[in-house]
């Protein structure tokens, strides 16, 4: 029993065989967003023409153009995410290796004499 759901958790649902809908950041939410795009552009088509044919179509587009435009805006949201924690990270380690030493971005220098005419 517990193989049957950790292999059933492993693989995953694949979306026409080439998308792995639970891994692909942003995929499940872009697919959803494209079901709602899908239903509300084909019956705001359908109760102001009242052409099923023509709604469906219209439908089908509007889940192409709202299931690519959230996937790209997610994605870029996503991107953003990345190179953020990238910089913090980055920030993390230098700390943690120039705390202490002369090269602390933190310390004060301290002024061992003034500057100005005495």
């Amino acid at each position: 029993m517990a193989g049957e759901d950790e292999a059933s958790r492993n693989k995953g649902f694949r979306l026409l065989g080439i998308l792995d809908v639970q891994r692909t950041p942003c995929a499940r939410d872009a697919i959803l967003h494209g079901a709602g795009g899908s239903v509300a552009a084909g019956m705001l088509y359908f109760l102001a023409t009242s052409r099923v044919k023509r709604s469906f179509d219209v439908g089908l587009a509007g889940f192409m153009l709202t299931t690519l435009g959230s996937w790209f805006y997610c994605r870029i949201n996503y991107a953003k995410l990345r190179v953020q924690q990238r910089v913090i990270q980055e920030g993390i380690r230098n700390k943690v290796v120039y705390e202490g030493t002369v090269l602390d971005p933190t310390k004060k220098p301290k002024a061992d004499a003034p500057s100005g005419p005495s």
